[in-house]
């Protein structure tokens, strides 16, 4: 059964819908769907905005936490990570509708993208530190948006920010009670009567320093994840999460 939707709401424009109830968990088999898409994308000529939206009340709770598990996040993270290189790829500006909750990896692909409109349901976070782990690509995404220190803040904390703080802290662009409209009504004031050409050789010269980042510093971020996952908090975190119960850590120093 397909885990995203596929449709053009206008001319020129593509929406991808993550769709799996309830929570829109971006696990293995979404991922693959969605870099077929880009990929598909990729050689269609025409398009100026590709727009990432969840279906249902929420954004996305994030990547699947069974498959950061030893055995399995040997695949999983470089697979994720191809999905960022993917967007790029296309060449398409990219735009996030958020509602609800937007979590860790659902997080990461939404600011990825260059617009994010929110509705006032909106709660951003990465929150991967309270399971003894890390997002790398929120690590490269956050010092683009919002600044080092401010980046560092939700990294470290794994706090929660509502709508209204998301846009005054950069990390989204627009509060509205459609967001998806007000997405729409931006590319028809902004983007719609330029040249698809012209907009996608503007969009790669903008995120220029972004998708240097993405060539030159994910691999050491995801080198630096996997050696995380060498420490057992790391798989204690996961699992007392998995297992609903208080994470043991081992005493500083330690393991």
């Amino acid at each position: 059964m397909a885990s995203i939707l596929v449709d053009s709401p206008v001319d020129s424009v593509v929406r991808i819908r993550l769709s799996r109830p309830k929570a829109n968990i971006l696990d293995r088999a979404m991922g693959s769907e969605i870099r077929a898409e880009l990929q598909a994308l990729a050689d269609s000529p025409g398009l100026r905005l590709l727009i990432f939206e969840g279906e249902g009340p929420h954004f996305s709770f994030g990547a699947s936490v069974e498959e950061h598990l030893p055995g399995r996040y040997e695949q999983m993270i470089p697979e994720f990570h191809a999905l960022f290189r993917d967007i790029e790829a296309t060449g398409i500006a990219t735009a996030a509708v958020v509602r609800g909750q937007c979590l860790g990896g659902g997080f990461e692909l939404a600011t990825w993208c260059g617009r994010v409109f929110v509705d006032e349901t909106a709660t951003f976070a990465v929150p991967e530190v309270q399971l003894a782990v890390f997002p790398p690509i929120a690590a490269l995404v956050l010092h683009w948006r919002i600044g080092g220190n401010r980046a560092s803040d939700l990294i470290l904390t794994g706090r929660r920010v509502e709508a209204e703080q998301a846009v005054a802290m950069g990390l989204a662009d627009k509060l509205a009670e459609d967001p998806l409209q007000a997405c729409l009504d931006w590319y028809e004031k902004r983007l719609s009567k330029l040249s698809p050409a012209g907009l996608s050789a503007a969009w790669r010269a903008s995120r220029a320093p972004i998708i240097r980042d993405l060539g030159e510093h994910l691999d050491q971020l995801e080198a630096a994840y996997f050696e995380n996952m060498g420490h057992p908090d790391s798989v204690e975190g996961l699992s007392s999460f998995l297992e609903r119960r208080p994470a043991v850590w081992q005493a500083a120093g330690g393991g």
